[in-house]
């Protein structure tokens, strides 16, 4: 902690942030900074993974579903093992698939759909997800960080606008291009794209992100009015 002296003579403590460490016998030292932790060596370059998505509304519908489909069936046995009869959407059901043939069109249909649901399911479990969250550089091994696209492109929209002759600017960030479409209404169209590559690409660089996205920028001058 960090000692101040007010005005008044009262000896003041001011927050300070400090990592704690654990001891060898497992009681924990606090207060005392981790020396180990300022000098600790930033993580290999590489490309960082994308941030995996939780997926919590198709977990819990797909999860809902399930419970609700195998609620009736676990209902509907325990029935017919009690001596009461099946339930009529039971019996009809069967009734169907027994006298329905495979290439019936209803019969399709059903298999179309529970197919398409199988692999939608598929490929949520197998990819990330998250395609707005683009991966920062790791500059400590506990720690990642992502960057919203939209942020990003909030960021290099403010520099292009700094540059001179810019009138407007449009920018969309996407995980491997970042696209720039200025207008220019006054210098000439080759000096504002030079100097918007050097400005963005450097801001680009900046970002700190884990794989940088390749820049395109397009200057145009303003359309005639009426």
């Amino acid at each position: 902690m960090t000692e101040s002296h007010g005005t008044d003579g009262a000896t003041e403590r001011l927050p300070v942030l400090e990592k704690t460490t654990d001891s060898g016998d497992g009681s924990g030292d606090y207060g005392q900074t981790s020396s180990a932790a300022d000098h600790e060596p930033p993580p290999p370059a590489g490309r960082e993974r994308r941030f995996w998505s939780a997926r919590r509304i198709p977990a819990a519908l797909t999860a809902l579903a399930v419970f609700v489909v195998a609620g009736f069936f676990l209902y509907d046995i325990v029935s017919v093992r009690a001596g009461r009869p099946a339930m009529r959407w039971r019996r009809e059901l069967a009734d169907q698939l027994a006298r329905r043939p495979l290439d019936d069109t209803w019969v399709l249909v059903g298999a179309g759909l529970v197919a398409v649901l199988g692999l939608w399911l598929l490929v949520l479990a197998a990819t990330p997800g998250l395609r707005p969250v683009l991966p920062m550089r790791r500059t400590r091994t506990d720690v990642r960080a992502g960057l919203h696209r939209d942020l990003a492109a909030l960021v290099l929209r403010d520099r292009a606008m700094e540059v001179s002759g810019v009138q407007s600017v449009r920018v969309r960030v996407r995980r491997r291009k970042a696209e720039v479409r200025a207008v220019s209404h006054f210098r000439d169209l080759d000096e504002v794209r030079a100097e918007l590559d050097a400005t963005l690409t450097e801001t680009v660089r900046g970002l700190g992100l884990s794989r940088k996205p390749a820049l395109s920028v397009r200057v145009r001058k303003p359309g005639r009015k009426g």
